[in-house]
């Protein structure tokens, strides 16, 4: 994972985001157990974060997902909602998600694609958005201006017609409960079987209890080495849209 995209954009966004993560190279993102009682019987909580840098065991902000109980209800996992990530301490604004209403994460669709937006201190970071797939989801990010900045997608094998469950190790192993995205450069053709990653978003196992109890999760981000401070935004988003979208149960 040597391969490095240069950047050449101005970092956007808050004061408090570009002193968090302008010189961040990886971060943790831990879901709480928030409402696990009404998880257990089968109502979906609101979803709460709480994010930490690298050696550090106080978190230094969180989130709080913003959302009715009977959206969530009802379309979980597919509901919309909005979430801000706030400094602890003085709550100012890190970033904000904006996730509208649409169809599921599916194959060969031709509309209404998963999207996600991010904003800072007001201004737009970019957004990341589902792409038409037949086998494994892809997603794309974009700038401001809507440039191709990333794809992202989980780890294939059999031509990118799998997802490759051993990519983290052996699944009844060290890879078990471990599931995670890779981030490649836009200009990158090849990126299925074991092409050269920038970046991950890694969804790791946390206690027994929690993994079977509850849809708490937890994720590592490494970002890639010349990722701006907005292009980190969009990352940090993109692992809470992921998780929306693929690791949320569905009360149906």
């Amino acid at each position: 994972m040597s391969l490095a995209v240069p950047s050449n954009k101005m970092d956007r966004g808050s004061d408090v985001l570009k002193t968090h993560l302008s010189s961040a190279a990886t971060l943790s993102i831990r879901q709480t157990r928030r409402g696990w009682c009404q998880e257990c019987l089968g109502c979906e909580a609101r979803d709460e974060y709480k994010f930490f840098k690298e050696g550090e065991k106080n978190e230094f902000a969180t989130a709080l997902e913003d959302s009715g109980f009977c959206i969530r209800y009802c379309f979980a996992p597919c509901h919309p909602f909005k979430m801000s990530v706030a400094e602890v301490g003085t709550s100012a604004e890190l970033l904000s998600i904006d996730r509208p209403c649409a169809c599921p994460v599916g194959a060969c669709k031709c509309c209404c694609y998963q999207t996600m937006t991010v904003t800072s201190g007001g201004q737009p970071m970019g957004s990341v958005k589902e792409q038409c797939y037949c086998c494994v989801p892809r997603f794309k990010a974009f700038d401001e201006a809507g440039k191709e900045l990333y794809k992202i997608h989980q780890p294939t094998c059999c031509g990118g017609m799998c997802i490759n469950c051993c990519a983290e190790g052996n699944p009844c192993g060290k890879g078990c409960c471990k599931a995670s995205f890779r981030i490649y450069p836009a200009s990158q053709d090849k990126t299925d079987g074991d092409a050269p990653y920038i970046g991950t978003i890694l969804k790791k196992p946390k206690s027994f209890a929690t993994e079977v109890f509850t849809d708490a999760n937890a994720f590592d981000l490494t970002f890639p080495e010349s990722a701006s401070t907005d292009e980190k935004a969009l990352l940090i988003g993109s692992a809470m849209f992921f998780n929306a979208n693929f690791f949320e149960r569905e009360n149906n």
